[in-house]
C-alpha cells in the first residue's frame, strides 16, 4: 500500500492445544475503512486483541508496525497511548454513570486532584455533537438504547485522540436506522482523516462502506480485496470466508405442512412497568405442523414481547387472550407450564438469557429438562454427558468435548447449544428469536438447515428476524407486526421486502 498506517506481519497466536492465528499478515492504509471478514472462530477478534495489547507482546510471534515504527504493546493503555482504540462487541460502559463520566472514565478531567465537571461536561457535549448524539452529558448511560450507547463508545474513543478506530461487530445489535447512522458516522470520520477497522458479519454493510476487506479463514489470511477496483460482491466475500461457493444462501427445503399446532387468539400484553401502555394488541396467529412461520417488524413493534409473553408470561402485565395447542386451550401462566405443553423459546440474547457461559456444554443442554437426567433429586452426570454428546454430534457443535465451557465457543456454536437445550425438551412448538444474530454466513446456513430439519420432523416453528431476506429465504408464511398489532400475513410466494416493509410501517390508526 502507498501509505500504510498499520502493518501486521506473520502474526501467530497459540492457546493450549489451539493455534488461533498462523502467519497472519495485513496492511491498513491511512484514512481508509478496512473490513475484516471470516467465519466465527476464524481468528478476527484474536487478531485485534493482539493489535490492541489485550494479548501483550511476548505472547505471540510476529511483528506490528504502526505509523512506520515497530510497536510492542504490553497492555491496552500502551496501544491507546499511540492512538489505537478498540470498541468490543460487548460494550464496556457503566450503566449507572453519566455519559460524561463514561467518556472520561480513567481519563478524568481533573485539577489538583478534583474532577472539573464543567470541563468534563463541556468536552463531552462537544464529542456528542461530533458523533451526532443529541443527549445531555449528565444522562445516565443505562437510559440509552444500544445504538446510542455505541455512539457513546465512539465519543469515548475520540476523547483519546484516536488515530486507528477498531470496531468489533458494531451493528450486530442495532436496528436498521441505528446501523445506518453508525455507518454514516464512519464515513464522516473517514472524511476527517480517521482510519477504521471494522469486523462484521453483515456483508451488505461491508460491501457498502469498506474500501478494503481482508478475509481470514481458520486462523490464516486468505486474501485482501480492493472493494472498488475489484468490484467485489457479497458472493465473492462468502467464497473467501468458507472456501467454497455456497451455491445458495439458503438450503433447499420441501415443505410438508400438516394440521394446526399453535393458535393464539386476541393476545394483548401491557408493559410490565407501565400498565397503561399496550405493547401487543389483540394479536392472532397460527402455526401448523411442518410449517416455518416468520414474524417481521421494526424495533419496538412487539415481536419479542409477543413471544416472551406466550412463553410462560415471561414478559408483560395484564395479559389477556387464549393459546391453543392442537385445538385445545392451554394454560401458559408459567414457563414450566409452557415447557410442559411443548412450547420452547430460544431468546434473541443467548449470552444474557439463553446460556450459562461459565458452565460447560453438558450443563447447558440439560438445563431446561433436568428431570429427564435426574433420579431422586440427583442429577445423573453420566446421563447428562451421554445426552450432550449426542447433541454435540447431531448438531455439529465444534468443541473437543461436552465439558468445554460454553463461553469459549463461537457464536454459531453457542446458538447450536441453545437449540440443543430446547430440543431436549422435545417441543411441539419452537419459537426462535433472532436465531442467526451475530453469526457468520457459514454458520447461518447450518442453522437454516437445522430449522428445515425441525419442520420436516413435524414441529411448528416460529422465527423472529430483523433480516427480511432471511425470512423470505426460509419461511412458508410471514406475519408482520406494527405498533403491537399484526398487520398482515403473506405466503412466501406473495411476499417481497417492499410489501413486507409497507405492512411493517403502518401507523396504529391505519391498522385498526
Amino acid at each position: 500500500m502507498a501509505n500504510p498506517i498499520l502493518e501486521m506481519r506473520a502474526i501467530t497466536k497459540t492457546f493450549p492445544g489451539v493455534k488461533a492465528l498462523q502467519d497472519v499478515s495485513m496492511s491498513v492504509e491511512r484514512g481508509e475503512i478496512h473490513a475484516i471478514c471470516g467465519e466465527n472462530g476464524a481468528g478476527k477478534s484474536t487478531l485485534m486483541k493482539v493489535l490492541s495489547g489485550v494479548y501483550p507482546h511476548g505472547t505471540y510471534d510476529g511483528s506490528i508496525l504502526f505509523e512506520g515504527e515497530e510497536v510492542e504493546f504490553g497492555s491496552i493503555n500502551d496501544s491507546e497511548s499511540k492512538g489505537i482504540v478498540i470498541i468490543h462487541q460487548e460494550l464496556a460502559l457503566v450503566p449507572f454513570l453519566s455519559i460524561a463520566e463514561n467518556i472520561f472514565l480513567g481519563n478524568e478531567r481533573s485539577h489538583r486532584g478534583l474532577i472539573d465537571w464543567n470541563v468534563a461536561n463541556s468536552e463531552a457535549a462537544a464529542l456528542l455533537a461530533r458523533v451526532g448524539l443529541d443527549e445531555l452529558p449528565v444522562t445516565p448511560v443505562g437510559q440509552l438504547g444500544v445504538g446510542k450507547q455505541q455512539l457513546v463508545e465512539i465519543a469515548k474513543a475520540l476523547s483519546k485522540q484516536v488515530k486507528l478506530l477498531i470496531l468489533d461487530e458494531p451493528t450486530a445489535a442495532l436496528n436498521d436506522n441505528d446501523s445506518e447512522h453508525l455507518l454514516g458516522l464512519l464515513r464522516q470520520l473517514k472524511a476527517q482523516g480517521m482510519t477504521s477497522i471494522m469486523i462484521s458479519h453483515k456483508l451488505n454493510e461491508i460491501a457498502e462502506i469498506a474500501d478494503t476487506t481482508t478475509i481470514i479463514r481458520d486462523g490464516r489470511t486468505v486474501e485482501t480485496l480492493d472493494m472498488v477496483a475489484d468490484e467485489v460482491t457479497q458472493e465473492r466475500i462468502i467464497r473467501g470466508m468458507v472456501g467454497r461457493d455456497l451455491g445458495h444462501r439458503f438450503p433447499p427445503h420441501e415443505s410438508h405442512i400438516g394440521d394446526e399446532v399453535l393458535r393464539i387468539e386476541d393476545w394483548t400484553v401491557h408493559h410490565p412497568t407501565d400498565p397503561g401502555r399496550v405493547v401487543v394488541d389483540s394479536a392472532n396467529l397460527t402455526v401448523r405442523a411442518g410449517e416455518i412461520v416468520g414474524l417481521a417488524g421494526l424495533m419496538g413493534a412487539g415481536r419479542t414481547e409477543l413471544a416472551m409473553s406466550v412463553f410462560g408470561r415471561s414478559y408483560g402485565s395484564h395479559i389477556t387472550g387464549k393459546v391453543f395447542l392442537h385445538g385445545q386451550e392451554i394454560n401458559v401462566g408459567t414457563v414450566s407450564e409452557a415447557i410442559n405443553h411443548g412450547i420452547a423459546y430460544a431468546t434473541e440474547d443467548r449470552k444474557k438469557y439463553g446460556l450459562n457461559l461459565i458452565e460447560d456444554i453438558r450443563t447447558n443442554v440439560s438445563a431446561a429438562n433436568l428431570s429427564k437426567v435426574s433420579r431422586g433429586g440427583w442429577v445423573n452426570s453420566n446421563e447428562e454427558i451421554k445426552v450432550a454428546e449426542s447433541f454435540r454430534q447431531s448438531m455439529n457443535i465444534k468443541a473437543p468435548t461436552v465439558l468445554a465451557l460454553t463461553g469459549k465457543l463461537s457464536g454459531g456454536n453457542q446458538q447450536k447449544v441453545v437449540l440443543s437445550k430446547w430440543l431436549y425438551t422435545d417441543p411441539q412448538v419452537l419459537i426462535l428469536d433472532e436465531p442467526t444474530r451475530g453469526i457468520d454466513v457459514g454458520a447461518k446456513y447450518e442453522i437454516y438447515t437445522l430449522i428445515n430439519r425441525l419442520a420436516e420432523e413435524g414441529k411448528a416453528v416460529l422465527v423472529i428476524s430483523s433480516e427480511l431476506p432471511e425470512l423470505l429465504g426460509i419461511c412458508n408464511r410471514i406475519y408482520t407486526l406494527s405498533a403491537g398489532r399484526i398487520t398482515g400475513s403473506l405466503p412466501r410466494e406473495q411476499a417481497t421486502q417492499e410489501n413486507l416493509m409497507e405492512l411493517m410501517t403502518k401507523e396504529r390508526d391505519q391498522v385498526r
